[in-house]
């Protein structure tokens, strides 16, 4: 007997339809990639979301089709996701961070037909376009006063382009298993493999990004994605925040420690998510400047292991740390270093070796550790072995590469790491599983050369 409710399809611009109508006020704030501040709000950003979406299908972009985005966290580079995948195509985001030569070889695997970038990485292309037959056109994300003279196949300024369309247009309608997204991680051992994400994972799991102990995203916040959109898919920050209809504010390609602190004093940013990195510029210029943080309550960290010292820079300032841990085929979150209720009265050197773990699973998330032989290995803290994953965010295949088994007889997808988790579930990150021996249980100790605090929540260099 199945159930009597509607058959509501979870695709992604549902997400924008609902920010869009019950918040559509709320605040959409740039560091624009030419300088000044940029303000609108989701009902805008919905609008012209709308736009691009008929401007692609006028240029014969349909079901299934590929559009490269090599940008930065912006306003036009959020509508223009939205609008990408709203006509039916799918979202590539290319990571500017890769060598060319990587650039070409994944545009040419995904078949890209157009690309949208940001002027910083105009040059770029410009070297390898001849690299990249696929690809029809080039949508400059610019207006027409600030569009370079460039020898890019079709280039055309984004505004010019999407002023030729009217947004007199609706939705595209299709299966929620359809195709959204598509990130390569170059973290694997040979060719980048892409991880195709579809519209039900992608409303999945922001709604699991959501949630009080993931990063707990809700209407009453200010949030400042510093994760790029490029390192998949933003931690769901492009989707998790205007689905809770939350101040949305993107830094644009300035990430150095004073630009970062401006905005997060000036926009009244109450969460934010980035690698160490960028929280090291932020302290750096702290210090330096004698300055404090007066709204900031949450942070996000990821990419690699959060240092003690940055967890306790951030809390003794009244802001909380969440480690987080995940992988671009986990789109990506898999774990967060929420407090359990069994462990709230830790303190000092406890609750920071608590905090200083890759957390524990997020709703959604199965995990367990094995042996080389497959035996699940107990949650005991000192036994470690292969950590595996498995949940409805989760890669079951790469893309182009269908007929290569990637999980388990159970469906757990093999991450690569070598981990514990402790008996309330906090999992550890020891090693990856190529710089271990064969024996992949016993005491945590590391024997390679590989730093065990090296913990990827997208596999992509930093």
């Amino acid at each position: 007997m199945l159930g009597l409710m509607q058959d509501w399809p979870l695709l992604q611009h549902k997400i924008i339809d609902h920010a869009a109508l019950q918040y559509g006020d709320q605040e959409v704030v740039t560091r624009s990639v030419e300088g000044p501040i940029h303000r609108t709000n989701y009902r805008q950003v919905r609008d012209r979301a709308l736009r691009v979406a008929q401007r692609l299908a006028k240029d014969g972009i349909k079901l299934g089709d590929r559009v490269a985005t090599l940008a930065w966290n912006t306003w036009r580079h959020l509508e223009a996701w939205y609008g990408i995948t709203g006509v039916g195509a799918v979202y590539h985001t290319v990571n500017p961070r890769l060598f060319p030569e990587q650039i070409a070889w994944i545009v040419n695997h995904a078949q890209d037909r157009a690309m949208m970038l940001d002027l910083t990485f105009v040059p770029l292309m410009e070297a390898v376009q001849d690299k990249c037959p696929s690809i029809e056109r080039y949508i400059i994300l610019t207006d027409k006063a600030h569009m370079p003279a460039t020898k890019l196949k079709n280039a055309v300024a984004y505004e010019e382009w999407l002023a030729e369309a009217d947004g007199n247009f609706e939705w595209a309608q299709f299966d929620e298993n359809t195709a959204a997204g598509l990130c390569y991680t170059s973290g694997t051992t040979g060719d980048p493999k892409g991880v195709l994400y579809s519209h039900r994972s992608n409303v999945l799991h922001a709604l699991q990004a959501c949630m009080k102990d993931t990063l707990s995203v809700s209407a009453q916040d200010s949030i400042l994605p510093i994760v790029p959109m490029f390192h998949a898919n933003a931690w769901s920050l492009a989707f998790s925040v205007p689905l809770a209809g939350a101040k949305f504010v993107m830094p644009g390609a300035k990430l150095d420690g004073a630009s970062v602190y401006e905005l997060l004093e000036t926009e009244k940013v109450t969460f934010s998510a980035a690698v160490p990195t960028v929280w090291l510029m932020l302290m750096q210029h702290m210090q330096a400047n004698k300055v404090e943080l007066h709204t900031l309550q949450r942070v996000a960290i990821g990419g690699s292991a959060c240092p003690p010292s940055m967890i306790e820079f951030f809390e003794a300032r009244g802001v909380t740390v969440y480690h987080a841990w995940g992988m671009t085929e986990m789109s990506p979150i898999g774990t967060i270093g929420a407090i359990k209720p069994a462990l709230v009265g830790l303190g000092g050197k406890d609750l920071l070796a608590i905090k200083s773990k890759q957390g524990h699973a997020i709703f959604a998330v199965e995990m367990k550790i094995t042996d080389d032989e497959g035996k699940q290995l107990p949650w005991d803290g000192v036994k470690f072995g292969r950590l595996k994953v498995k949940g409805p965010a989760i890669a079951r295949r790469y893309f182009k590469r269908e007929d290569e088994e990637i999980l388990d007889d159970e469906g757990f997808f093999d991450t690569g790491d070598v981990a514990t988790i402790d008996p309330n579930g906090y999992m550890q990150i020891t090693d990856r599983a190529k710089d271990v021996s064969p024996a992949a249980s016993g005491s945590p100790r590391s024997t390679s050369k590989i730093s065990p605090s090296v913990i990827p929540m997208s596999r992509r260099p930093p």
